[in-house]
């Protein structure tokens, strides 16, 4: 592929990417109620979700998904209910008392929470079957080129989500981890993905 094409794709999509949705919204938050580490583990997790619609678009179920309403949302509306779930969960531990330090052993569930936040998210297959085939010259490997255009899609997502949990990280873990700080942090956690839920309902 020229690289032209290849930098035209990277452009069309990192307007899509920096818009606040989801995934950005639920890495920030883990990043601000849960340090780093948090951020990076769902950071993780978000990516492995885009990875398989990378891997559905290639083996064309994505496009069914989209043919079908129905198909197309039921996942919108699961992943919404999902998202909101993860919402009140961190609403709630706002409203809790008491000074809390890191839990750790919630890192092993954040990459699975990530990989549904992604997954679950129908916007990421409609990159796949909107945007990516505009890219595509027929007249030569198509899997190739597909997967070419998906590494530079999935790599651009990696690092501005990652630069973004890290951020919020930082911002999190300024102000150490009192009560007061830790419900302050939870709550303003809380409150992006209830606006990732509203935002992804209404679209």
């Amino acid at each position: 592929m020229e690289f032209n094409t290849l930098l035209l794709f990277a452009l069309t999509v990192l307007p899509l990417i920096c818009t606040p949705g989801p995934d950005i919204l639920f890495i920030s938050s883990q990043g601000l109620s849960g340090g780093m580490k948090s951020a990076w583990i769902a950071n993780t997790g978000v990516i492995s979700g885009y990875l398989t619609h990378a891997l559905l678009s290639a083996l064309g179920l994505a496009a069914l998904v989209s043919a079908s309403p129905i198909l197309f949302h039921l996942l919108k509306w699961i992943g919404v209910f999902y998202i909101s779930y993860l919402a009140v969960k961190m609403l709630i531990s706002a409203c809790k008392k008491g000074q809390l330090a890191l839990d750790t052993s919630k890192n092993s569930h954040l990459f699975r929470k990530g990989f549904l936040t992604s997954f679950l998210n129908p916007k990421g297959l409609l990159v796949y079957l909107a945007i990516l085939p505009n890219f595509i010259d027929n007249h030569n490997d198509i899997a190739t080129q597909s997967l070419l255009l998906s590494g530079i899609f999935i790599t651009t997502c990696l690092i501005i989500y990652g630069l973004l949990g890290t951020f919020f990280a930082y911002i999190g873990l300024k102000g150490g981890l009192s009560e007061k700080r830790r419900r302050y942090n939870d709550g303003i956690a809380g409150g992006l993905l209830t606006f990732a839920a509203v935002n992804l309902a209404l679209n």
